[in-house]
């Protein structure tokens, strides 16, 4: 079959953008979504997002990993915002479902802002934190991110975590209300140049531990800067949102 696909990217996190309303694309060949990903035999991409429609909901939003694993993607569901304004499935406001739960999200100007699920399953360890925030989280406070072997520490951490395992995210410190972050991703098996599930969860965390009193972070990745802003009681954060561009990269079509 012939494939017309978009490419879009979220601070350097990039995704293969299929619209799929007609239920043509082979979600179930794993395989497929693979090579599509893959930086030297197909297009090349973090992740593959699909665009289906819903009864209840503006678009449905499925997330694979480069992997062919399925799960929910921060940066990809602010791509995926952006894509449904230009399938002209939305204007500037949307509601959506995912297989994380429902999302709000604005669109203004390439800039996305999309809410987050509820997270209240934070776990403090003794030197990280583990959160839930549409994907599984390990956040870890480190002194000099721009030499820490974050590839190398990051696959150790992922494999040290029961199934499916977990992101790894390495945060510093640059004032009260800014963390730099580099993650490890699971499904990717790499660091990537950012990851919005990675940034709520460290934004969190360190609200949680004390490190910032702030409910407005900024958070510098590799590839641009992300802002999360939450609301927290008792120990459970809300109306949390993640803010960031989200760009159309090309347009293309390929024989699958």
């Amino acid at each position: 079959m012939n494939l017309d696909f978009y490419k879009y990217q979220g601070t350097g996190n990039d995704f293969v953008m299929i619209d799929n309303r007609t239920l043509t694309f082979p979600k179930e060949n794993i395989a497929h979504i693979a090579k599509l990903c893959d930086r030297n035999f197909g297009v090349g991409a973090d992740g593959v997002i699909l665009i289906e429609n819903d009864t209840d909901f503006d678009f449905r939003m499925i997330y694979f990993n480069a992997d062919g694993s399925e799960t929910f993607c921060g940066n990809g569901g602010r791509c995926a915002v952006a894509f449904a304004k230009h399938l002209e499935i939305i204007t500037s406001k949307t509601s959506f479902i995912a297989v994380d739960g429902p999302h709000l999200a604005t669109i203004e100007n390439g800039i996305v802002s999309l809410k987050m699920i509820d997270v209240d399953e934070i776990i403090l360890k003794e030197n990280s934190v583990f959160a839930y925030t549409g994907t599984q989280h390990h956040v870890e406070l480190v002194d000099n991110l721009d030499n820490f072997p974050v590839f190398e520490k990051g696959k150790e951490i992922r494999y040290s975590y029961s199934a499916p395992g977990s992101n790894v995210n390495f945060a510093q410190k640059i004032n009260e209300t800014t963390f730099r972050v580099r993650t490890y991703e699971k499904g990717v098996e790499n660091e990537t140049l950012a990851c919005g599930t990675g940034v709520t969860a460290v934004a969190i965390a360190m609200h949680k531990t004390g490190k910032t009193t702030s409910n407005l972070i900024s958070l510098p990745v590799e590839g641009g800067d992300l802002e999360v802003t939450f609301s927290e009681k008792d120990g459970i954060y809300t109306n949390v949102f993640l803010k960031g561009p989200a760009t159309f990269v090309f347009k293309g079509n390929l024989k699958i």
